[in-house]
């Protein structure tokens, strides 16, 4: 398990990148070894850490972007899982 905090800020673990396939119409996450499928919720998530938003404010945005609440819980999982999966790191 790998310690961190909703105030610290996320970005991409280098080198994955993410992008829109159009044809699919769908978010996917590139990385050395393999492709990601990403759904709407996920690709939601992983465009906003881009090195200068915390947890707090991509939870924030989000709920403001969806007029929804309490996605906070659902957001930290999702984020967290994105940590021990070498998705996303925290900044430095």
């Amino acid at each position: 398990m790998i310690a961190w905090g909703p105030s610290e800020q996320l970005r991409l673990r280098s080198p994955a990148r993410l992008k829109f396939d159009k044809a699919r119409q769908t978010d996917m996450l590139l990385l050395p070894e393999r492709v990601v499928n990403l759904n709407p919720t996920a690709g939601a998530i992983l465009w906003l850490c881009d090195g200068t938003r915390s947890a707090d404010q991509i939870i924030g945005e989000l709920e403001a972007k969806y007029n929804q609440s309490n996605l906070q819980e659902d957001v930290l999982e999702f984020l967290t899982q994105a940590i021990e999966r070498g998705w996303i790191e925290k900044c430095p």
